[in-house]
């Protein structure tokens, strides 16, 4: 009995099969199903949580890796790839017809989208009353005429075919009963109908003049019975029967100024900022056309080849092209109720022709000359131009926009100029100088550009040779103008070594100098490099010699002052500046002062460090100890010394008394006044020679002021200022010193001991740390879990949790791995097998058509021995 319950249950009855449906619903247990819930919803946290029956999970990891491991390993060996980018083709949520819908709709926005990027509207069509309003906008309607010979348009049918149908239609067929009363008339021919028709054209016109006549009677009438009952109707008197006026009121201050608001010109658009090389295209043309002019007024008897004479201007021309070149209208504008006009405005031309004579006079007096360097004395008269010459290129733009305004005048002057002025003319462009001027290729060159002419006119060349070899209008102009800079920078460093420096000529070319800085600040900062490095080397080698005097020449002076000037000196480190403070700190540490020529050359080093350091407030303590000698130097007795001195500076010895005052006399009559580089080389009398060891000491004092106001703030500030402020209370003789000196001396210290009397106690971290309030929070102790993670502390803990993931995903990934090799390995198999079935399949259909043709040979072969 229990074998055939249990064949009955492991076999069915040959007899019966059980249903598809039924199979999939007992597949389909619900009970079987596993479902995984999620406590919380964790925003971008891949969730694992699958629902589905035992066994699920590995049918599903197999379908995935055939849809993408599978893919790329039969994709393995291609080149190209088709990747299907269709919206919702791998989205299984999406049915087909939601797929095919949001396709359509993208599509139609992509196409929306490219159609409206510039559409203003252009689809849409706004109607009134079934009419487009564009087209009603254009008003293309016919204009009623009030002309007596039109009627709107219409013509009658009679006219119309005599005169546009050939005549045909008056011999139209006509009724038999008007056929019997023509043939009892003549036949009229051709030339009587026309008449009658304008007879009848010619009666219309009559009839519709009258209509019109009494159309207007009728009106007039009208109108006329209007005006008797329209002062009935509104029951006021007409205007002829009032007997006084109602006054109007004057207008306030209010309403004045809301009408000159009104009538005020509005605002018009400016033309564009152009460039820099358009500026630079357009002075360059400028020039030339200048140039032109000097040469043409040299030649003398071409006046009248280049000049402009007016085009031939036909009678039937309208002048279309025709622009004024200045807006002659006033602005309307009232004051006190009536229309405001200048005074001077009837004058205006009158004005205007005395300043284009005054222009004529200018231009006949501007500088030019290009072939200076051809004429041999063109040199001579230059110094003699230079009243006539006005420089009219450096001015505004309005002396060449208004030439072409003056060439009629100018051509009336010119015609009654005799020989002997047109000589003058030529000889004075000749004395001028040039418009325009090539970049100088070597030093000599440059010097035969600048010599012989004044501080204007050596400014002015420099100026015209930048405007004609803009680095923007040709390409070997950067380059030309780099070798500018350093040949300006030499002829700077000439005229300080003369015997009689040229100062005010070397501050006026700094203007230049800075130009070309700013257009070339790397060639710049290359030269002046160089330059400062040539006067340290110098400096080196005269010190090594004892016998020579070290102190800095008056061109090294110079370059330091020009770094100053074209270079920024409060960044930390600079390829210029920081070489320039470098050379400064050497010559007051090294440089022994031995004259008063000394003194000056390093007060003057000592006002370059206080302007470079005056944004940056870096500290220099040459600074300090040089001004702290210099004040040494002034101190008649040297025996009892409570401060340090620094070398180059001794406290006993040939020259520490350089500065000492020995009479008061000349003290009373001394004037504080600026220490000027050029006193150096000419010290003369005793009185001279004490004013000028007054203001060095005074110099000093300044210094010593402005660096007791920069490095008070500074913690060590004490230590820095006490040996100078020891010196000045001690043992400077201020009582043999003028009042200004001695009320400078006392600001100085009072300032010392504000600053001094400061005490900045630097921050430091406190030996204790500070007790903390009690809080009154619970103490949560963690429970600590028995086992194989017991007796660990927090740190460790989170050590070990971490070890473990890793370890698990660690697991997970060399498990996954394995099975992608397995997968792959049964695909790789089952093409093997696929290829060998193949293969055999192939060998065994031609073992078979071998046989089968070895069969036939051997019929044949048989059939043919029976046959012999």
């Amino acid at each position: 009995m229990g074998k055939a319950a249990g064949k009955k249950k492991g076999k069915q009855a040959p007899g019966r099969s059980v249903p598809a449906k039924a199979r999939a619903e007992v597949n389909n247990n619900p009970f079987e199903v596993k479902i995984n819930k999620q406590k919380f919803n964790v925003l971008g946290k891949k969730t694992k949580h699958d629902v589905g029956l035992p066994g699920v999970s590995k049918s599903k990891a197999i379908r995935k890796r055939k849809e993408t491991l599978l893919k790329e390993y039969q994709q393995r060996g291609k080149s190209s790839l088709f990747t299907d980018r269709r919206f919702g083709e791998y989205d299984r949520k999406l049915t087909s017809e939601e797929k095919m819908l949001k396709r359509f709709a993208l599509e139609r926005q992509r196409n929306v989208e490219k159609q409206n990027m510039f559409n203003l509207n252009e689809e849409e069509e706004l109607t009134h009353y079934g009419q487009s309003l564009a087209a009603i906008e254009k008003l293309n309607d016919a204009v009623e005429s009030d002309s007596d010979t039109e009627e709107r348009g219409a013509l009658s049918a009679e006219l119309t075919a005599a005169h546009f149908g050939g005549g045909g239609g008056l011999l139209r067929k006509k009724a038999p009963s008007e056929q019997k009363d023509e043939e009892l008339e003549k036949p009229k021919t051709r030339k009587e109908l026309i008449e009658e028709l304008i007879v009848k054209s010619k009666l219309e016109k009559r009839e519709r003049q009258n209509q019109k006549e009494k159309t207007l009677e009728l009106t007039e009438r009208l109108d006329s019975d209007w005006r008797k009952i329209q002062t009935l109707l509104a029951h006021k008197t007409p205007k002829s029967e009032r007997n006084a006026e109602v006054e109007k009121p004057k207008p306030d201050e209010y309403d004045k100024i809301v009408r000159e608001l009104g009538f005020e010109m509005k605002a018009q658009p400016s033309e564009r900022l152009k460039s820099e090389e358009e500026l630079a295209k357009e002075e360059q043309e400028r020039l030339q056309n200048l140039e032109a002019e000097r040469l043409r007024r040299m030649r003398g008897g071409d006046d009248d080849k280049h000049m402009k004479r007016p085009a031939h201007v036909s009678a039937d021309d309208l002048m279309d092209d025709f622009v004024l070149d200045k807006d002659d209208r006033l602005m309307l504008s009232y004051k006190d109720g009536a229309m405001n006009l200048p005074e001077d405005h009837d004058g205006e031309e009158e004005d205007h022709d005395g300043e284009e004579e005054d222009h004529d006079g200018e231009e006949e007096g501007m500088e030019d000359g290009s072939d200076q360097e051809e004429d041999d004395g063109s040199d001579e008269g230059s110094e003699e131009s230079d009243a006539s010459d006005n420089y009219t290129d450096l001015e505004s733009d309005a002396g060449s926009d208004g030439q072409e305004d003056h060439t009629e005048v100018k051509t009336r002057e010119k015609k009654n100029k005799s020989k002997e002025e047109i000589k003058a003319d030529a000889e004075a462009a000749k004395s001028e100088l040039p418009f325009t001027f090539a970049v100088p290729e070597s030093y000599e060159s440059f010097l035969s550009l600048l010599v012989g002419k004044s501080a204007e006119q050596q400014l002015v060349v420099l100026e015209r040779v930048q405007k004609c070899n803009h680095p923007s209008l040709a390409e070997g102009n950067k380059a030309k103008l780099e070798k500018l800079f350093g040949f300006l920078l030499e002829y700077i460093t000439d005229l300080a070594k003369k015997d009689s420096p040229d100062l005010p000529m070397i501050d006026k070319l700094v203007l230049p100098l800075y130009n070309l800085c700013k257009t070339f600040p790397e060639a710049a900062a290359a030269c002046v490099r160089d330059a400062l490095q040539d006067a340290t080397e110098s400096m080196n080698e005269m010190l090594k010699i004892r016998s020579r005097s070290a102190h800095p020449a008056l061109h090294v002076l110079v370059y330091l002052k020009i770094t100053g000037l074209l270079f920024p000196t409060s960044d930390f480190w600079h390829p210029v500046v920081t070489p320039a403070m470098i050379l400064m700190s050497q010559i007051l540490t090294q440089c022994p002062v031995s004259s008063l020529q000394g003194i000056a050359a390093g007060l003057f080093v000592c006002c370059m460090f206080t302007e470079y350091v005056s944004l940056s407030r870096r500290f220099i303590p040459e600074l300090i100890n040089y001004l702290l000698g210099i004040l040494h130097l002034a101190v008649p007795n040297k025996q009892t010394q409570n401060y340090t001195l620094i070398p180059p500076f001794k406290p006993h010895g040939r020259h520490t008394e350089l500065l000492v005052i020995q009479s008061k006399e000349d003290t009373d009559t001394w004037v504080k006044s600026k220490l000027l580089l050029s006193d150096l080389r000419c010290l003369g009398n005793k009185t001279e020679t004490i004013h000028f060891k007054l203001n060095c000491v005074a110099v000093c004092l300044d210094l010593l002021q402005k660096c007791v106001k920069m490095y008070g703030p500074l913690p060590a500030f004490r230590e820095i200022i006490q040996p100078i402020a020891l010196l000045l209370r001690e043992h400077l003789p201020m009582a043999d010193y003028p009042e200004k000196l001695q009320a400078l001396h006392s600001d100085i210290l009072k300032e010392i001991e504000t600053h001094t009397k400061k005490l900045y106690t630097p921050l430091v971290f406190e030996k204790q740390a500070p007790v903390p309030m009690k809080m009154f929070t619970p103490k949560i102790m963690p429970v600590l879990e028995y086992g194989k993670r017991q007796g660990c502390n927090k740190v460790e803990r989170e050590r070990k949790r971490l070890v473990h993931k890793h370890k698990r995903e660690y697991k997970g990934a060399v498990r996954e791995i394995r099975r992608d090799n397995q997968f792959l390995a049964r695909v790789q198999l089952s093409e093997a097998m696929d290829r060998d079935a193949e293969r055999k399949r192939k060998v065994k259909e031609l073992f078979n058509s071998l046989s089968t043709q070895e069969g036939e040979w051997k019929a044949l072969k048989k059939r043919k021995l029976k046959g012999k």
